[in-house]
């Protein structure tokens, strides 16, 4: 199969300091930094990306069995910081989803493993980047 490439792009903006918004092309809005109240931080963004690509893949692939009674997803990660470049270690991201009895819940619940297997080695985009690493040129224009 030929390789599909699709450009991306969000732009950021500077509201003041610590404070900034993303924006898609679509207009979609997004403002976080670490002095905005309740806000997340940009290295939780990364961890909800990660969380919400894999959800998508994994709610795509069941919800058309069944309705999920509960669907949360919890990221946790080590920032390691200091003496050594800044990064997170041990990304874990953990699926507490459940769905109703009966024979289309059952046909749910088998989808589960597959989905999360297929998110993890093929169609999370996000995660993939991550653990296979993404060459990031930060450049003045």
């Amino acid at each position: 199969m030929a390789e599909e490439v699709t450009q991306k792009q969000v732009t950021l903006t500077r509201e003041a300091e610590g404070v900034y918004v993303a924006r898609n092309p679509a207009g979609a809005e997004y403002r976080f930094g670490y002095n905005v109240d309740g806000a997340l931080s940009a290295v939780e963004l990364l961890m909800v990306a990660i969380a919400g690509c894999s959800a998508t893949d994994l709610d795509m692939m069941t919800s058309r069995r069944a309705e999920p009674t509960r669907f949360d997803v919890t990221t946790t990660a080590d920032k390691v910081g200091g003496s050594t470049p800044a990064i997170l270690r041990d990304i874990d991201v953990a699926f507490d989803v459940a769905f109703p009895e009966g024979p289309d819940g059952d046909k749910a619940r088998a989808r589960v493993a597959a989905a999360l297997k297929s998110a993890e080695e093929r169609t999370c985009t996000v995660s993939r980047t991550v653990v296979h690493g993404a060459d990031v040129t930060l450049r003045e224009v």
